[in-house]
């Protein structure tokens, strides 16, 4: 039986490119652009671990967006085992939030949730949009 040779870039890029898919219940952007991937391994045995976060401990639907997040995985890449731990005790602030995730949010929302955010904690920003 021939080995199955697994490019780990490739699955991770891929898996990331699907979950840009998975949105966020409470903000609608996705969980990429949001900084909700906090972690995410590939194995060279095919074996898919992704630690993600949410934008509120009390998110009511983290199951939901756990059981989603594994789905997309099954979907994307032959993986021999996909775990999905949810991170509830890593805080999410908007200085997750990627350049592409801010410019969505400023589009729907009208303003600027880092900035504010940055603002309000007496943050000051490496870079504005």
């Amino acid at each position: 039986m021939k080995a199955v040779v697994i490019d780990k870039g490739e699955w991770k890029n891929k898996i990331l490119e699907n979950l840009h898919q998975v949105y966020d219940p409470e903000i609608p952007i996705d969980i990429v652009n949001l900084g909700l991937i906090y972690e995410l391994n590939v194995s060279d045995e095919g074996d898919v671990y992704i630690r993600i976060g949410a934008t509120t401990p009390a998110c009511p639907v983290t199951e939901d967006l756990q059981y989603t997040v594994e789905q997309v995985i099954k979907e994307t890449v032959p993986a021999r085992s996909i775990r999905v731990d949810l991170d509830l005790e890593t805080q999410w602030t908007p200085l997750m939030i990627t350049k592409e995730g801010r410019e969505e949010f400023i589009k729907k929302f009208g303003y600027d949730i880092v900035k504010r955010w940055a603002e309000i904690m007496g943050i000051e920003l490496k870079y504005n949009i």
